[in-house]
């Protein structure tokens, strides 16, 4: 298996343990996930330190502001080694196609290609009834749909979805249109604040791009060993 889908979510705002989490896994999965709690924390100099892993990271900071200032957000890390960065697509079209053009001058920037950009649909936290009490009267399939349509047609790569979303998501959007997954947990694991989870293997085998594990791999006893076993469940 030559592409490697599994990006490990490190969510820590301690360097020293982000650091060697990194080393560890760095060889036994495909990017490095940071977030709001490490970014926060250690803002671009810390993504900077992490990138020595020459692990790919993806940023997950769920930009959704005005479109001029998620514009500037995503030309602001055009100094950080990012593959990937994620937009909430519930900020609107206008907002997703200057993400999209800011994402196109970080490549002019930079001379890299340029990072992909990923919407976020609905959060795989929520279910039915958090849905309803922020006023989305809409089953939650049709709002995922609906917004994972938005993105594609505003020109984003893909999205993120919960494991159960891959299948009619691909039906509507075709295969090259980015699955980012998370809600993956290997066989014995803690459910944690996950309401929609899947195992990795029946994730990637229903047609996940990525899948992101975190807890399951930096929690374990041994890191390295849990990613390894989790590479090798895939094959």
């Amino acid at each position: 298996m030559a592409h490697n889908p599994i990006i490990c979510a490190i969510d820590t705002d301690d360097m020293d343990k982000a650091y060697s989490l990194a080393q560890a896994v760095g060889p036994h999965v495909g990017a490095i996930k940071l977030g709001l709690q490490f970014f926060t924390a250690h803002g671009a100099a810390g993504v900077r330190l992490l990138s020595e892993q020459r692990q790919p990271i993806f940023l997950d900071l769920k930009f959704h502001d005005i479109p001029n200032t998620v514009a500037k957000a995503i030309e602001a890390t055009a100094g950080i080694n990012t593959f990937m960065m994620t937009v909430h697509t519930s900020g609107g079209r206008t907002m997703l196609q200057r993400a999209i053009d800011a994402s196109m001058r970080v490549a002019d920037m930079t001379g890299q290609e340029r990072p992909l950009v990923i919407g976020v649909t609905v959060l795989t936290s929520m279910d039915q009834d958090d849905l309803d009490m922020v006023g989305v009267r809409a089953p939650l399939h049709e709002q995922v749909l609906r917004l994972a349509d938005l993105a594609q047609s505003s020109g984003l790569d893909g999205v993120v979805c919960s494991p159960y979303e891959i299948d009619m998501i691909k039906r509507q959007c075709g295969h090259d249109f980015k699955l980012v997954v998370p809600g993956i947990r290997p066989a014995g694991s803690e459910k944690g604040d996950q309401k929609r989870i899947l195992s990795p293997k029946e994730a990637v085998d229903k047609g996940a791009d990525y899948i992101v594990i975190g807890r399951p791999i930096t929690d374990a006893p041994d890191p390295a060993k849990a990613a390894q076993e989790i590479l090798a469940s895939l094959k």
